[in-house]
């Protein structure tokens, strides 16, 4: 089948190198909201009864700000020369995600194969939820509302947005995240690699086409 279909699974309790700025706005409103109340308010009351401290909160944000899409270009990379180990990270990425050493904590993590008659394209339409031990933080336009709603209603303007142009011929699949499972694309390979070696066939696998709004990088 061909055309734009939302794969749409909402069991949400969410937490969740183009300039994309023309559409994509950062979110700049720092309003106390009710979440955000909820959480300045647990947070200082585990830190009074000692229970965590603001040594570890910092230690602990340090740590996720710090991570990259460097694990999930590791996977990418050996998924295109390791044709078994693609059939394993298709079939359970948490698991394949643990042959390399990467923990994905207790969260479900799906791959996704782009193709040529198929492109996957990665969204979390009520918040944020996105696979950080892979990619790191999720880039601000991923949070926005803006394409919150457009990759689910309008994905090749937004994929064309993004200087990606899907023929009309492959279906664009679009994959709704959820508070326990996060979605990883694996991006096509690009044509004349085959002399490169898997290290340098992850720096091709970038944070965008792991997401799927973008290709992989070409030599």
């Amino acid at each position: 089948m061909s055309g734009d279909h939302h794969d749409h699974d909402h069991d949400h309790g969410h937490d969740h190198a183009h300039d994309h700025a023309r559409t994509f706005r950062p979110d700049q409103d720092d309003t106390i909201t009710h979440y955000r109340a909820m959480e300045i308010a647990v947070r200082e009351l585990l830190i009074e009864k000692g229970i965590i401290t603001p040594d570890g909160v910092r230690r602990a944000i340090e740590f996720m700000d710090g991570r990259n899409p460097e694990y999930g270009a590791k996977m990418v990379a050996r998924a295109w020369v390791d044709p078994e180990y693609k059939k394993r990270m298709l079939a359970d990425g948490s698991a394949a995600a643990a042959e390399l050493g990467i923990d994905v904590g207790l969260l479900k993590l799906v791959v996704v194969e782009n193709t040529d008659r198929l492109h996957n394209m990665i969204v979390c339409t009520l918040c944020s939820c996105y696979p950080r031990n892979l990619l790191g933080l999720p880039p601000d336009w991923y949070k926005s509302r803006n394409y919150r709603s457009r990759a689910v209603n309008e994905p090749r303007a937004v994929l064309r947005e993004f200087g990606t142009t899907i023929p009309d011929d492959v279906e664009v699949r679009v994959h709704d995240s959820t508070a326990d499972m996060r979605y990883l694309v694996l991006p096509r390979r690009p044509a004349g690699t085959e002399r490169l070696d898997e290290a340098a066939l992850a720096k091709l696998a970038t944070r965008d086409s792991m997401i799927g709004v973008a290709l992989a990088d070409t030599p």
